[in-house]
């Protein structure tokens, strides 16, 4: 039984069928770093680990009362949105961020699912950058989705990709994770960026092969760690290790060279001078 004193992390999301990723592997990372978990369904969806079959959005109503009563029941510490699905769902969880400010959000912009599928109707994103990222502790963009939340092509490299996150900050971002995850070369890097603060570079090795739910994970990780009450940079920095501890555990069965267990996570002052190539379209 969950006790009222607790921290919770309220994760606010879509279902997935397949277990891959949305609320599942939401509450699975959650539960993992020792933090409850409680719900708020914004979408059903019908998905194997190949392809998004269905989608039926909840009715907004429903979403901010699912919020709000478990903002009532538990002692939530930190939120954690993913699949927003609708411009009017978005309104919602925008309403009753503003009744619970001093609870630190954090935002997976999740634009489309892995197989393309889009996952938030068009025009929603307008919505999302005015009115929800200006109330969220921290936004977690892919290279693709930074792009498309700014209006402008795929970062190639490292400096491209800051001014893009410039201008999410300029627009009313507290803190911006640009996610490097879908680039190229023999790292995967990560950039916190705050304002009137350094950019923080998070360095990993990247490795081969893809597992679904990363997102998902990365951001819950987070969540979870500033829920404990961990600084912003100190969340960020061991979500990361999180999800690069997962990826390792499932690429070395594939491919020996990917065992690296004991491999940390870097965090460096961010320069201009990483090349991504070409984005991995995945």
């Amino acid at each position: 039984m969950a006790l009222r004193g607790e921290p919770h992390v309220l994760v606010v999301g879509g279902s997935d069928s397949s277990g891959g990723a949305g609320i599942a592997r939401d509450i699975e990372t959650i539960s993992s770093i020792g933090v409850r978990a409680c719900l708020a369904v914004t979408a059903l969806t019908v998905q194997t680990h190949e392809a998004v079959l269905e989608v039926h959005p909840i009715k907004p109503s429903l979403v901010a009362d699912q919020m709000r009563a478990a903002l009532q029941a538990n002692e939530v510490a930190a939120i954690k949105m993913g699949m927003l699905a609708t411009e009017q769902i978005i309104a919602g969880v925008v309403a009753v961020l503003r009744e619970n400010r001093h609870i630190p959000a954090v935002l997976d912009p999740i634009l489309a699912s892995t197989s393309g599928r889009p996952l938030l109707e068009a025009g929603a994103i307008d919505v999302m950058s005015r009115d929800l990222m200006p109330l969220c502790r921290l936004v977690t963009p892919n290279l693709i989705e930074l792009a498309a939340l700014v209006g402008s092509p795929v970062a190639v490299n490292e400096g491209s990709a800051l001014q893009q996150g410039q201008k999410l900050l300029a627009a009313g971002s507290q803190a911006v994770l640009i996610k490097g995850g879908h680039g190229a070369g023999p790292s995967s890097t990560d950039i916190l960026l705050r304002s009137n603060q350094k950019a923080i570079r998070f360095d990993a090795p990247r490795l081969g092969g893809s597992k679904r739910g990363t997102g998902c994970m990365l951001a819950s990780a987070i969540a979870a760690h500033l829920a404990n009450a961990r600084s912003l940079e100190d969340a960020v920095l061991h979500g990361k290790q999180l999800v690069f501890e997962a990826l390792t555990k499932t690429c070395w069965q594939a491919d020996d060279t990917n065992q690296a267990d004991d491999t940390n996570i870097v965090a460096t002052p961010a320069t201009a001078d990483l090349s991504w190539d070409s984005p991995d379209p995945r």
